[in-house]
C-alpha cells in the first residue's frame, strides 16, 4: 500500500505543478499559491492516510484443513 500512498501523492503533485502553471496569467500569486498549497496539503493528508490505514493486513484466523485430492 505504501507504493499506492507514493503514487497519490506525486500524481497530485503534478496536478498542483500544472495548477500553478496553468494559473500563472490568469490569477494573482497569492490566490495562485493558496490553491496550489490547498492541492498539495490534500496530496500530504491523503499519502499519509492511505500508507497509515491503507495496508493492515493482519488476521487472527487459522487456516482451514484442506483434505488432498486422490
Amino acid at each position: 500500500m505504501e507504493i499506492a500512498a507514493i503514487g497519490f501523492v506525486v500524481f497530485l503533485l503534478l496536478i498542483a505543478a500544472a495548477t500553478f502553471f496553468m494559473l500563472k496569467k490568469a490569477v494573482k500569486m497569492a490566490f495562485r499559491a493558496a490553491i496550489v498549497a490547498l492541492v498539495i496539503l490534500i496530496a500530504i493528508v491523503g499519502g499519509f492516510s492511505l500508507w497509515m490505514f491503507g495496508g493492515e493486513k493482519t488476521s487472527n484466523t487459522q487456516n482451514a484443513p484442506v483434505k488432498k485430492a486422490r
